[in-house]
């Protein structure tokens, strides 16, 4: 079993196992696990039978894995106090779309990097296939009608005065670079269906069905796409996301739900706890850089 923080493998798949591990890095004052229990242990200091108890509630499967999997990503990103990012999109300025341009580049760079890995270690036809129109609709496009993800998002910026070689020269912020580390890492170490739930849950984010599944709020206030005072190129990279992430989000999950070795499936969840955090801290770098717009 591994542990959500760190994502270190217990000898043993048990819950008492990760809990000793966990009680043993908060003696150790190590900052993430002290930070992971106080949100999903609690603030007061637990023993190690508490730590126990609240894990198994914490990993408790009692509507599916599919289910568990957004109902962490609505909790993290849609709950109370709704994501700093999540409400700057409701109606996004310039500095919040610059935010998007500038990290979400390098963001789309592991995306394809961690979606081969999954093709790279699996013989799962329809998962090798699914992954593959994933690569071509973010990365590559079908030039020169279909324009890649990646590609709209490039001229959202340029849209709002940023040149894409500005997006390329520029590095990532150090909250990106961690994230994407941890990502690329988890793309190297992990299972295949591991990898997958890390990465397709994020795209849960910009679910248009997000508030029937709990969510406090949309992505955005889809009266952006009909706003005069937003660019094409905004609306374009906006709504092409947004119906993309619905289909996308939703077949990955089933296939992760379908494939997921019953022996293997704390380990899938405890790397989407890990993913959720990720994104949180990611999102976070986007509001960060944001606001540099200008300068």
């Amino acid at each position: 079993m591994r542990c959500p923080v760190c994502l270190a493998m217990m000898e043993e798949d048990s819950f008492h196992a990760l809990g000793e591990h966990l009680v043993q890095e908060e003696q150790r004052s190590d900052g993430k696990h002290i930070m992971w229990l106080n949100r999903y242990i609690g603030i007061k200091k637990a023993g190690l039978d508490q730590v126990r108890e609240k894990l198994e509630k914490l990993y408790s499967l009692d509507a599916g894995l599919k289910e568990w999997i957004i109902r962490r990503l609505v909790e993290r990103i849609y709950g109370e106090p709704l994501h700093p990012f999540i409400v700057r999109m409701q109606h996004p300025d310039n500095k919040t779309i610059y935010g998007y341009v500038m990290e979400h580049h390098h963001f789309l760079g592991q995306w394809i990097r961690s979606c081969s890995a999954i093709i790279s270690k699996t013989r799962v036809e329809e998962v090798q296939l699914f992954e593959i129109d994933n690569i071509v609709s973010e990365y590559r496009g079908i030039p020169p009608d279909t324009p890649s993800h990646h590609e709209l998002l490039l001229r959202m910026g340029e849209s709002i005065g940023v040149p894409r070689s500005t997006v390329y020269d520029t590095a990532p912020l150090p909250a990106t670079i961690d994230s994407l580390n941890w990502w690329d890492r988890i793309s190297k170490e992990c299972d295949w269906v591991e990898t997958m739930a890390a990465m397709h849950t994020l795209e849960l984010t910009a679910n248009p069905d997000i508030k029937k599944m709990g969510a406090k709020s949309t992505y955005f206030d889809s009266a952006v796409l009909n706003d005069p005072s937003y660019s094409a190129e905004v609306k374009q990279f906006l709504g092409e996301g947004y119906k993309a992430d619905s289909g996308h989000s939703m077949v990955a999950l089933d296939l992760v739900e379908k494939y997921c070795d019953p022996g293997k499936r704390r380990n899938v969840q405890s790397t989407v706890l890990k993913s959720v955090e990720l994104l949180d801290n990611y999102l976070m770098a986007r509001v960060e850089r944001g606001e540099s717009y200008g300068n």
